[in-house]
């Protein structure tokens, strides 16, 4: 069965505009000893320049997990079979949603720059993200979700 693609723009009643016609998701990657991988945005895509986590606009019917996954093995090479979901945090404006998927990487892999939408991928410990110029969307979600994430760090 074949999916319908969901990259096209939505627009908010305010006149913003969203990525994805059927929401999107993205997938935060930490890995216990290197920290969170972050992609650097193409110039030319939405809030370009900016870092944030590879994700993009979901498929018709398809689950935010699963898009998430997706994106970030398309965007960044992110091999889903070492992928452990801790948890998942959703933004619902109503007519549009964005899913974190934050996982824990089970094994070592190295991310690779495998599609024209990041600049340069960075594992980055999670105290100096704040440091780096952030997409405004995971600027406002960094700090609920870091604050989820470190309750799952071993005592």
């Amino acid at each position: 069965m074949t999916s319908v693609s969901g990259d096209a723009w939505v627009y908010g009643p305010n006149g913003g505009r969203f990525w994805g016609r059927f929401g999107a998701a993205g997938l935060l990657v930490h890995d216990p000893a290197r920290g969170v991988l972050l992609q650097h945005r193409a110039v030319w895509s939405h809030f370009g320049g900016t870092w944030g986590l590879p994700g993009g606009a979901r498929h018709e019917g398809e689950s935010a997990v699963d898009a998430a996954f997706r994106e970030a093995r398309e965007e960044a090479g992110v091999p889903s079979a070492v992928m452990r979901v801790l948890f998942t945090s959703v933004v619902d404006l109503g007519f549009w949603s964005y899913t974190t998927v934050v996982a824990e990487s089970t094994a070592v892999f190295d991310p690779v720059i495998s599609d024209a939408e990041s600049i340069a991928l960075r594992w980055v410990k999670p105290a100096e993200i704040e440091e780096y110029p952030l997409h405004p969307g995971f600027a406002t979600s960094w700090p609920g979700l870091q604050q989820r994430l470190a309750s799952f760090a071993p005592d």
